[in-house]
């Protein structure tokens, strides 16, 4: 073979060549992927790690720690990732705290004063969940109030809810196996952060692959962070009270599935529980929106600020500081979190988000009139 073939075949092999304005493309990608307001809360998290590390390295280094901090926390990580669908659809759900609330004690009543099977406890517990997300879904489109006031009344029902079927009581004398749910584990680590992943990695699929997931981002118009433009994604074709009726059953059905898995871990029904969740998982939200997606809500974005914000928390637990220091701390981040989304987010992301929605649209309708 002669030398110009050979070295064809070599290049062939080797790829293709990047020439000077395809490397200096793939590097600005490269700087703009690990720029600090991309991934901020990787660099927030490095400079927890460091610093705890030398100030309690008897405790936070060891596996214990970091296994108990990876169980932990994946209920939290569950109910925010839960609530990313109806906030990335411009609805805050205020009552997402309650609805977990609801869902602890409700299995918990169902199994240890009606004797139901434990499957059958979870769907009632997950169908109730459901239920709620509809009912906030009449409040919002069909009553207009708006979402904040609406989910923060639902939130208020669903505490004099909760106090009613436990008798302002815990629930005890669950069934053994019931347990395993919740503290079974699989590698040494613990089942709900399984079903944490499972889910998350679920709604990722939805949000970030389906055409739900682009009306979702429509619906909210991902740019405004205590609403979305519910009116312009419905001028593009949107049928946005289905999509906030989706978002609020979703938020609804994972909320009460993290309750359940709580009461599993307790092994027992707490009617407290739910309004402790509200602030981290706003928190984690909002930080996670910061994350990976250019000012987006995003599931692994969220994911990964629950873990950050939960490794700052047991940080300063280990460091012995007052116990008031958690909620301190969560209210911080949540200003910084929002802080952060607001300085991310650019006047043009809404309108770009409806042309890409309207250059579909076109095409769609054309295709159906055919």
């Amino acid at each position: 073979m002669s030398r110009p073939a050979t070295q064809k075949v070599a290049a062939a092999a080797s790829g293709p060549v990047l020439g000077p304005a395809g490397r200096e493309s793939w590097m600005r990608r490269v700087a703009g992927a690990v720029a600090f307001r991309n991934v901020s809360a990787l660099y927030l998290l490095a400079l927890m790690f460091v610093v705890f590390a030398l100030w309690v390295p008897d405790t936070f280094l060891t596996w214990g720690t970091w296994r108990s901090l990876l169980s932990d926390q994946a209920i939290t990580c569950l109910v925010a990732v839960g609530l990313v669908v109806p906030i990335a659809a411009g609805v805050i759900d205020l009552a997402v705290g309650t609805e977990a609330g609801l869902g602890a004690i409700l299995v918990a009543w169902l199994l240890a004063q009606l004797h139901l099977a434990g499957l059958v406890a979870v769907v009632v517990t997950l169908l109730a969940g459901a239920a709620v997300g509809v009912f906030s879904w009449l409040m919002i489109t069909r009553a207009r109030i708006p979402s904040f006031i609406a989910t923060l009344a639902v939130s208020s029902l669903l505490t004099a809810a909760i106090e009613w079927i436990s008798g302002s009581q815990q629930i005890v004398n669950l069934p053994v196996g019931y347990g395993d749910l919740g503290s079974g584990q699989l590698l040494g680590v613990t089942y709900p952060v399984y079903i944490m992943l499972v889910v998350a990695a679920l709604l990722w699929y939805v949000l970030e692959r389906t055409p739900i997931g682009r009306h979702v981002y429509a619906t909210g118009g991902d740019v405004d962070m205590m609403g979305g433009n519910p009116e312009s994604a419905a001028l593009a074709g949107v049928r946005t009270s289905r999509i906030i009726l989706f978002s609020l059953v979703t938020c609804g059905v994972v909320a009460g599935l993290g309750g359940l898995l709580l009461t599993s871990q307790l092994s027992a029904g707490d009617p407290t529980v739910g309004p402790g969740y509200l602030l981290p998982v706003i928190a984690a939200v909002f930080l996670g929106s910061t994350q990976f997606r250019g000012g987006r809500f995003n599931v692994w974005g969220t994911v990964v600020a629950a873990y950050v914000l939960a490794v700052g928390v047991k940080g300063l637990q280990l460091a012995g500081l007052p116990i008031w220091i958690p909620d301190l701390f969560n209210g911080a981040a949540l200003l910084l979190a929002v802080g952060l989304a607001a300085w991310r987010r650019t006047p043009g992301t809404r309108k770009a988000t409806l042309i890409r929605l309207l250059r579909v649209r076109p095409a769609a309708t054309a295709g159906s009139q055919a």
